[in-house]
């Protein structure tokens, strides 16, 4: 039922579509979304998300989960991350996907909604400690559609395989066009 009407608004109020299939039996993975240009994002992720009856996990700082958001965001998959200087993130979040059954972590590599020229290397770097795949997806709004393109298992060569990855969101249009990444 849920997912009916998640399907309603996103498909045919908001005319959005998918181009690609998510393998719903991958368990663990990082999804990288891009472009992140606006607030406006987060909406389109809930919405996507509510089409699919499967978990997804995402980030966000600590201080948001605090009463009342907070329930909230756990209860869309929110995790509190501590943003502490000290603390090595890609460890703690490599120990998140250790603990967890099921955890498909969510992630915008480029760190921010402003306009980008080069990736945050954080995404790669979990997806190899927590030995898991890379699912990349873009958010066309020019086209309004999901694109999700096939798994990807990191190689070990950051440099060829972020380039690759690059190369598929080149385009892609965000909601502020002006923001959408490229190299």
């Amino acid at each position: 039922m849920k997912h009916s009407l998640y399907r309603l608004l996103f498909f045919k109020l908001m005319g959005w579509k998918v181009k690609g299939d998510f393998d719903s039996s991958i368990k663990k993975c990082v999804l990288i979304v891009v472009p992140h240009t606006s607030w406006f994002d987060f909406f389109i992720g809930v919405f996507f998300r509510g089409t699919y009856p499967i978990e997804i996990n995402f980030l966000a700082k600590q201080e948001l989960f605090r009463f009342p958001l907070g329930a909230y965001l756990k209860w869309m998959g929110g995790i509190p991350l501590n943003r502490n200087k000290t603390e090595n993130k890609v460890e703690a979040i490599a120990k998140i996907f250790e603990s967890k059954e099921v955890m498909r972590l969510s992630l915008s590599p480029e760190g921010t909604r402003k306009k980008v020229t080069q990736w945050k290397s954080g995404y790669y770097y979990i997806a190899q400690k927590a030995n898991v795949p890379i699912i990349p997806i873009g958010f066309d709004y020019e086209n309004k559609q999901v694109v999700i393109f096939d798994t990807f298992i990191v190689t070990n060569d950051f440099e060829k395989d972020s380039a690759y990855l690059e190369s598929l969101f080149i385009t892609i249009k965000g909601k502020v066009p002006a923001f959408s990444y490229t190299r």
